[in-house]
């Protein structure tokens, strides 16, 4: 009989045993899922606004941040970019790099003594008259008010004749899609030089970006092919690409329109369809 009893408690102590065994494996597990697996994030966030900001024309790198998406945000030319702060490799950038992407204004309002600084860097002083006698002062010219709609004045043309599967939305398309097959002629809106020609901008695939005369950039993303290169012009309607679907789900032409770096909505520029 007290076998029998001992048997069943050391059955009893062994259960329980194996009990506070598992319990404990499963602790160790849940602490090994949750506490030591290494989270999956993007080392290359998006930005979270239209456009970069700079402090006395210096803008400080931050994650994600590349010599394109730099130029294109602050509507320059890369390469310029690059020369103006000695940068022998582009693809090289540091968080928290300090980048001048602005100069000093090249015309300086003119003082107390009346002088002014002209483009040219000579300074100018108005003559007056001899005797000391007052300048005439010149009739101000009436006020000339730009002609409507601002497509008329700016010259723009449709890149792809698709038509729109999504609009301009501020922080969340910066600018329009078109659809488009693969293959279809993609155009320049207007005549401008090639600043960009390739695919290191995360999110355009193929890209293609014009500078225009008018403090405007305008980019095609998602070709197939690129037909120009970096430093060459184009005239308004050259064929500067073929549509494709590089770097999204559908073929498309993703068109943009930036003024000084930041997107604006092209409908304001394209002529009624």
């Amino acid at each position: 009989m007290k076998r029998g009893v001992l048997t069943r408690t050391r059955l009893l102590g062994h259960t329980r045993a194996l009990a506070v065994g598992f319990a404990t494996l499963t602790f160790l597990a849940a602490c090994t899922t949750t506490g030591n697996q290494a989270p999956v994030v993007d080392r290359l966030p998006s930005r979270t606004t239209d456009t970069a900001v700079a402090t006395d024309g210096i803008y400080t790198v931050k994650a994600g941040d590349t010599l394109y998406s730099i130029a294109l945000d602050f509507g320059l030319d890369w390469r310029e970019l690059a020369r103006s702060n000695n940068l022998s490799d582009p693809s090289k950038l540091s968080i928290g790099q300090k980048l001048r992407v602005a100069g000093a204004p090249a015309a300086v309002a003119g003082g107390a003594s009346g002088s002014t600084m002209e483009d040219t860097g000579v300074e100018v002083t108005p003559i007056t008259p001899a005797g000391g006698a007052k300048p005439v002062e010149a009739t101000p010219a009436p006020e000339i008010k730009p002609p409507a709609p601002v497509a008329v004045t700016l010259g723009f043309i449709w890149p792809h004749p698709g038509e729109i599967i999504q609009g301009y939305k501020a922080g969340v398309n910066k600018g329009i899609d078109l659809a488009a097959k693969v293959g279809d002629p993609v155009v320049a809106s207007q005549a401008g030089r090639v600043v960009y020609s390739g695919n290191a901008l995360r999110g355009y695939g193929n890209l293609i970006i014009l500078k225009h005369d008018n403090n405007l950039l305008t980019a095609y993303a998602h070709n197939k092919t690129l037909l120009v290169k970096e430093g060459e012009p184009v005239t308004k309607g050259q064929k500067i690409a073929e549509a494709g679907q590089s770097d999204t789900d559908r073929p498309k032409l993703h068109f943009e329109v930036r003024k000084q770096g930041k997107p604006v909505d092209p409908m304001d520029y394209l002529p009624a369809r």
